[in-house]
């Protein structure tokens, strides 16, 4: 496997973050317009026919400019997995408005103390020719500007991933938690059976790209700092506990990254990417928190400044770790795949 970017990767790079250095004040909108968010589109909605590769491109430049923007959410969590699974209506209804930029669709793996639940203990239950929900469903990716979320829930046969507004009556949105009381979806608004492991796999390739770039991007910002940044005469890069510190923030870049285009690039052949998704979640809940306190620590009192990025970078991957369940969690899936 080649780990370098092809050429039409490499364009999508270089314009994401030409975009997002451009415009960041209006930089959704912005990645919208020059059709980013429309890559992995049919052509029949206006899309460029691409996939999970080309969508971790743009992910990984958002992370490495840590952009404000709901990008997870939208392109991970709404754009591939709709365009794998949802229904003609349903793509026809929601990808457009999400690569214009006008509506955000999310989705809510998570319920109370369980990430990435395959057994869900928000209910579905026929109620009027179609399913009433009810259950609660924690740190959703930019659920207060979300319009439609994926969630997942128990059927009296079984799992399904139903799409919920969540405005409807029954719905209450609390930060990032959405709590449902018998919120009324019908069968149009049902992937189809098998849809929690896709959404599951998109959402932790999606976390792992982002992540890749929030690192990398925290990384340059520090060697770009101990280059010029000055004690008693030398750069600090010259002293050999920072070049040892920098190394280090380097190890985890670096797996991180190999980790992510890995995965992504077994997602994106239909190959079983799940041991190499482990890999990379674990990676980036374990490794990548700790990388960034490293950069803090070389940045000294600039670091936490508001007014210079690092602290971006750093409540990224911070929220990142969070999103793909924790270090514990994704050291006890990653054991039970090498066990099985």
């Amino acid at each position: 496997m080649d780990f370098t970017l092809d050429a039409t990767q490499a364009d999508i790079a270089a314009l994401t973050a030409d975009v997002l250095a451009r415009e960041p004040a209006d930089a959704w909108p912005a990645l919208a317009k020059a059709g980013l968010l429309a890559l992995a589109l049919p052509a029949e909605l206006g899309g460029d026919g691409l996939g999970p590769a080309e969508v971790a491109v743009v992910l990984t430049e958002v992370g490495r400019a840590a952009a404000d923007v709901p990008a997870l959410a939208a392109l991970a969590l709404g754009v591939l997995p709709l365009d794998r699974l949802g229904s003609p209506e349903q793509r026809a209804r929601w990808l457009p408005a999400i690569a214009s930029g006008e509506a955000v669709v999310t989705a809510a793996p998570h319920e109370p103390s369980a990430p990435f639940v395959t057994a869900p203990s928000t209910e579905a239950v026929p109620a009027g020719g179609g399913w009433a929900l009810t259950g609660t469903k924690t740190l959703v990716p930019s659920l207060p500007e979300a319009r439609c979320v994926l969630v997942p829930a128990t059927l009296p046969w079984g799992t399904g991933v139903f799409l919920v507004d969540p405005c409807a009556p029954g719905a209450q949105v609390c930060g990032t938690t959405l709590r449902l009381t018998g919120v009324r979806a019908g069968e149009a608004d049902l992937l189809p059976a098998g849809a929690l492991a896709d959404l599951h796999r998109f959402a932790l390739a999606g976390a792992a790209a982002l992540g890749d770039g929030a690192v990398a991007g925290a990384l340059a910002l520090t060697t770009g700092h101990v280059r010029r940044r000055e004690q008693f005469g030398r750069p600090l890069a010259t002293f050999q506990a920072v070049a040892q510190q920098i190394a280090d923030v380097y190890i985890t870049s670096r797996t991180l990254h190999l980790a992510a285009l890995s995965a992504v690039w077994r997602l994106a052949e239909g190959l079983d990417p799940d041991e190499d998704l482990a890999v990379a979640a674990y990676w980036l809940a374990e490794e990548a928190p700790r990388a960034l306190a490293l950069c803090h620590h070389l940045h000294g009192g600039l670091g936490v400044d508001v007014t210079y990025p690092l602290h971006r970078h750093y409540g990224l991957v911070k929220e990142l770790a969070a999103v793909v369940g924790g270090a514990a969690e994704r050291l006890d899936r990653l054991g039970d795949l090498v066990e099985s």
